[in-house]
């Protein structure tokens, strides 16, 4: 009598136990993607205008996946782009124009389709106080301002080519930088009297610089697609910060910084 007592009390825990380990494994399905499921390093190639709102979105991406750590690689999108095909080590491509991210497409690095999660225009900035009297984008056939350009292989460059040919200006710039961000630093610095830059990086500068908007801009706007690497390292990782850069908490930043949004 004893021994089928204790037999039944056996039985009584062993149920009990299984009962919580079919708990404990619903809960595990329960429980949301988070920083258990991401883990590691996510390196990102990304454009020179890109920098301010990658790097914020960075450190959310870091705060909501602990022990993820993002390290970013700021440029011309067309120096990411050949870095890229030519073997560097990444996981994630941002680009500031379509044709960079194709030549990356087109040489087999990217997986899946690129999605496009923010778009860009020109605006011409200048020194605070305006001190070479710029008013509109006239002034860059002029041969009196110093004026800044990005290189016409970049991708602000290339948009500065279209809206001179838009406006039937020949530019006569100064310099022509690599990427945009040492074209704003011509102008924070006092270096240039003028350059046409992103829109984003006028107010990114704050009253370092002053902006000057110009109907000519809207003939050429950039669209800033986004994608996983074919042969990312962390390729989880990888997927889950393209996802958080698509999502509508990472629209709200780009926003915020002057971008326009899908």
């Amino acid at each position: 009598m004893k021994t089928f007592r204790r037999l039944g009390a056996v039985a009584a825990v062993l149920a009990v136990t299984a009962g919580l380990a079919g708990c404990g494994s619903d809960d595990k399905k329960d429980t949301p993607a988070g920083s258990d499921q991401v883990t590691g390093t996510v390196t990102v190639f990304a454009a020179a205008s890109l920098t301010e709102t990658f790097t914020k979105l960075g450190k959310d991406f870091e705060a909501a996946h602990q022990g993820v750590k993002v390290v970013y690689s700021f440029g011309a999108s067309s120096a990411l782009a050949e870095q890229i095909k030519q073997g560097a080590p990444a996981d994630v491509f941002a680009s500031a124009a379509p044709a960079n991210m194709q030549q990356v497409v087109d040489a087999g690095d990217v997986t899946g389709t690129p999605a496009t999660f923010v778009s860009n225009r020109l605006e011409i900035a200048v020194p605070k106080g305006n001190p070479g009297h710029i008013t509109g984008l006239a002034d860059f056939g002029k041969s009196d301002p110093k004026l800044a350009l990005c290189a016409e292989q970049v991708p602000c460059g290339a948009a500065a080519k279209k809206v001179f040919e838009a406006a039937g200006i020949t530019p006569q710039p100064d310099t022509r930088e690599q990427d945009v961000k040492a074209v704003l630093t011509k102008v924070t610095l006092g270096e240039v009297d003028g350059a046409l830059v992103y829109r984003t990086d006028v107010k990114a500068a704050g009253d370092k610089v002053e902006g000057i908007d110009f109907p000519e801009s809207a003939k050429a706007v950039n669209a800033y697609p986004i994608a996983p690497l074919a042969k990312a390292p962390n390729a989880a990782a990888a997927a889950a910060f393209v996802d958080y850069i698509k999502s509508a908490q990472a629209k709200q930043v780009f926003a915020a910084a002057g971008f326009e949004t899908p």
